[in-house]
């Protein structure tokens, strides 16, 4: 299975352990007089006079993480605050938007917080929080972070100012790694094998949390490193922020299956003599999802589905596109449930709300935000517009444009719009012209030939770069790259405009993305290092139905042209029999099925496949050492590895690609 194949985050930490690769590149250039003037005329419209954003971040301080590094499993760290020391200043520079600066500066607070009696949260440990509840014997963990190294170090830190007790339970409040993938630094599988520990996960936790992108995730994981900008230097010319959190931390990534699942809509458990109400929210920020209400310490746990910033509703890695509408019903409901029995709202990234008023308004503005770029992006959709005509005519009303948890600091409200077309309508914009339109490359090509040649077209694409028309000059030099990828003016110039929208974007997702482009149009795809980055607990966790879809997406089509086989497989620890079947080109499979008529025979061990899966062998290897055993009259398993694609860690997205 390809390194990348258990999903973008974690893929991501190849990007982070790699983090240095780009220390020898030429230094970002200084922004504009356009930029300057943009992110100037930004302060006049922007609530600089509201600062409860910091009050909130640093409030139930107890003591900070500071510039403590956390090792990793491999010579780079897994989590430090080094390198941020820039953001100490008030005043944002003039390569980075007012409003981003702003909400990195608060993000800066980290450390252990008191949050009320008994509910504590670890915070500035990754891009996620870690909440700890103190039950009647023991602690309840919920989102264990990313790594195991981080969540130790925050458990640590939670030990040096409160007694020393047992993990009686971890929850995790959905289906992405950053909420669970530290889970053996707080407890041991043995523990939860014994049920010393119980571990709660929303219904169709785990064939989300290692499911999700599976089938896509060598593209994801690509993509993710232009939306997290691991590989950027921090600065005010690169990496700011991740709009959640800081960015995301680089160590071991584990997973323990939960023991207990919320299964119905909204449900109560008491956890060690606390009472929890548990509530679904699928199809929303997650596809597996839940929020929380503590009614003994009147504490509300959004999870993620409201933090301190608009959200995406298809993150820039790509994803299936979430529901606006549900999302903001959501909401809704936890504002007409627990808004008026809540003193204070916690969420597991950003900082908490606290005042039964302010937490009833912030979910308010929170519920209308998504309400309103859904109804008024499918209003215009119904007018006839297209998403690019909405996603630059759409704008906030001032109710919400003027509250910070709800700027796009994370989301991108242009993208956002694109998304919910997307939803419904699908990537097709009605016009005949572009239902069938010339892929990137001989598009590029015909278009610069019109425009006269790439030199006509490079004169007038700096002539509107000195006018600061960055945005069209961002087009039409990409065009001019992907005509030519070896014209050396056109990639700096696209890299010129790139930077300069980055300086001036306010999600800091979107800023990651385009600095990064900037520097691979400038320096090239990063050569970083073949690191496995498929954590073992998540592909043993795979289901050998996973496996087989992800082995049919890795068969190369022309390949198999007129080839057929059948072949059975036997795994003699789990007691799983499968049919493997390919003709048409396509690879099907029927579980617990084997085949009569005479086949081949693969018997092997799960444990053998995963193995495989995490790159510790090779099916080739295996067979000579005797772990896998094939029996039959066609020899057809090497045929079919022969047909199989492996998927590269690392491909242009700002250029063209190699050609097949």
């Amino acid at each position: 299975m390809n390194p990348g194949s258990c999903g973008p985050l974690l893929a991501l930490l190849l990007a982070v352990l790699s983090a240095g690769a780009s220390a020898q590149a030429p230094a970002p250039k200084e922004a504009t007089a356009a930029t300057r003037a943009a992110n100037q005329a930004l302060l006049a419209e922007l609530p600089l006079a509201d600062k409860q954003s910091f009050d909130d971040a640093r409030r139930g301080f107890i003591e900070a993480l500071g510039d403590q590094v956390i090792p990793g499993p491999g010579p780079r760290p897994a989590w430090t605050l080094k390198g941020y020391e820039f953001l100490s200043v008030e005043t944002a520079p003039d390569s980075v938007n007012p409003a981003l600066w702003r909400h990195a500066r608060a993000n800066m607070a980290n450390g252990l917080f008191k949050v009320t009696d008994r509910v504590y949260q670890l915070r500035g440990f990754d891009i996620s929080n870690m909440t700890v509840i103190e039950g009647d014997s023991g602690l309840i963990v919920i989102d264990p972070l990313i790594s195991t190294e981080v969540a130790k170090a925050a458990l640590a830190l939670y030990f040096k100012h409160r007694p020393q007790r047992p993990v009686v339970a971890v929850i995790y409040t959905h289906s992405h790694a950053d909420h669970w993938g530290g889970v053996r630094g707080v407890v041991s599988g043995d523990d939860v094998a014994a049920g010393r520990v119980q571990v709660v996960a929303p219904e169709g936790f785990m064939a989300e949390a290692v499911g999700e992108n599976v089938i896509a995730g060598a593209a994801m994981s690509r993509r993710a490193q232009y939306q997290f900008g691991p590989l950027l230097g921090r600065g005010e010319r690169g990496q700011v922020d991740a709009g959640l959190g800081k960015t995301v931390s680089g160590g071991t990534v584990t997973l323990i299956p939960p023991t207990k699942l919320i299964d119905q809509p909204v449900q109560t458990l008491k956890i060690d003599g606390v009472d929890i109400v548990f509530e679904l929210t699928p199809g929303a920020e997650a596809p597996s999802e839940m929020i929380m209400y503590y009614p003994q310490f009147r504490v509300l746990n959004m999870a993620e589905i409201t933090t301190q910033n608009m959200h995406n509703l298809l993150p820039m890695r790509g994803a299936l596109v979430r529901d606006a509408l549900a999302w903001s019903k959501y909401i809704g409901g936890a504002l007409q449930r627990y808004g008026a029995k809540s003193d204070v709202l916690i969420a597991q990234h950003n900082w908490p709300v606290w005042g039964g008023e302010r937490v009833q308004a912030f979910l308010k503005k929170q519920r209308d935000t998504y309400k309103y770029v859904h109804d008024q992006t499918v209003r215009l959709m119904n007018l006839g517009y297209t998403g690019p005509e909405i996603a630059e005519t759409l704008k906030m009303p001032p109710s919400l444009s003027q509250d910070w948890s709800t700027h796009p600091f994370y989301g991108d409200l242009r993208h956002n719009i694109k998304a919910i077309y997307q939803r419904y309508l699908g990537y097709y914009d009605g016009n005949p012209a572009n239902l069938n339109a010339l892929p990137p490359v001989p598009a590029a090509r015909k278009t610069i030939e019109y425009m006269g040649g790439a030199a006509a077209v490079l004169e007038r694409a700096r002539a509107d770069y000195a006018r600061g028309e960055y945005r069209w000059v961002a087009q039409v030099a990409s065009q001019l790259v992907f005509a030519d990828a070896a014209n050396t003016e056109a990639r700096n110039l696209a890299a010129d405009a790139y930077e300069q929208l980055g300086y001036q974007s306010e999600s800091a997702t979107a800023r990651n993305a385009l600095l990064q482009g900037a520097f691979e149009l400038r320096n090239g795809v990063p050569k970083i290092g073949a690191i496995s980055t498929a954590a073992p607990d998540v592909v043993r966790a795979l289901t050998l139905d996973m496996f087989f879809d992800y082995l049919g997406v890795r068969l190369n089509g022309e390949k198999a042209q007129g080839k057929t086989l059948v072949l059975n497989w036997r795994f003699t620890d789990t007691k799983q029999n499968y049919v493997l079947n390919l003709e048409n080109s396509a690879l099907t499979y029927m579980a617990y099925a084997q085949a009569v008529k005479p086949v081949d025979t693969i018997t092997l061990s799960r444990a053998t496949l995963d193995e495989i899966s995490l790159q510790k062998t090779t099916f080739p290897a295996a067979l000579q050492a005797g772990q896998i055993v094939v029996t039959g009259p066609t020899g057809k398993l090497v045929e079919l590895l022969g047909m199989m694609d492996t998927f590269p860690g690392m491909f242009p997205l700002i250029e063209p690609r190699p050609a097949r």
